[in-house]
């Protein structure tokens, strides 16, 4: 679905089909965010004896767990203990907590079926993210990984974004990011890719919108309906 028909978007349009398609990974392929929430509360239990409120955990789902912490500790070594309590907890719930939202799997492998070039694109480390894609039924149908120990930026910074398309020896302007964060959106945005954001996330409807995302998609299933459609 445009976003452009439905919400009053400026209207942007690719010059050529859509060939690449890149993905944020928790919350948009993975529903992780029950075990990312556990986690971080765990985190900042041990650390803190503190209990962070929704609103401020959501807000740094997307960023990588140096950013987060580091609003709770100046202190470098305290804040890789942090991210060590952290990965410790969700490493040991990791299997049990996770699962591919359904129909994205099959999406994702239309997607490739047809020859659209394939990245993901996130703010966990390469091996998590390549056991996550494992763990979920991904695994073999990304040609690209792109997680937080391989770039120097993050999302909301284009790096990681750009570092995907160099990889896939991809053009931004027949490229989408699709992602359930703002900080998804953004990073594509300022890429030069189109963004499509994605309706089964954490984040409020309005939040997303407020990027002005080219493309929204309420099911997994329309992420291949709708860029399988952009190259007939």
């Amino acid at each position: 679905m445009s976003a452009h028909e439905h919400h009053g978007l400026p209207a942007r349009a690719p010059t050529g089909p859509i060939d690449t398609a890149l993905f944020d990974l928790d919350g948009t392929l993975i529903d992780s965010i029950e075990l990312i929430r556990q986690s971080y509360a765990h985190t900042l239990r041990v650390h803190r004896d503190f209990e962070p409120p929704l609103e401020f955990w959501i807000e740094g789902l997307g960023r990588p767990l140096r950013w987060q912490f580091a609003h709770f500790s100046a202190d470098a070594a305290e804040i890789e203990a942090m991210v060590a309590t952290y990965r410790a907890y969700n490493l040991a719930h990791h299997d049990a907590m996770i699962r591919a939202f359904d129909g994205a799997v099959e999406a994702i492998a239309q997607l490739k079926a047809r020859g659209v070039k394939l990245g993901i694109v996130t703010s966990k480390m390469h091996a998590g993210a390549l056991r996550g894609l494992k763990h979920c039924g991904f695994e073999g149908l990304f040609d690209a990984v792109i997680g937080a120990d391989n770039v120097d930026e993050h999302k909301p910074h284009p790096a990681p974004v750009l570092a995907a398309l160099a990889q896939l020896g991809a053009s931004a302007g027949n490229a989408v990011m699709v992602g359930d964060s703002p900080h998804d959106l953004a990073s594509g945005r300022a890429a030069g890719a189109f963004t499509a954001a994605v309706a089964w996330g954490p984040f409020p409807r309005e939040r997303l919108l407020a990027t002005a995302p080219d493309y929204w998609l309420e099911t997994p299933p329309e992420i291949a309906a709708q860029f399988l459609g952009t190259r007939a």
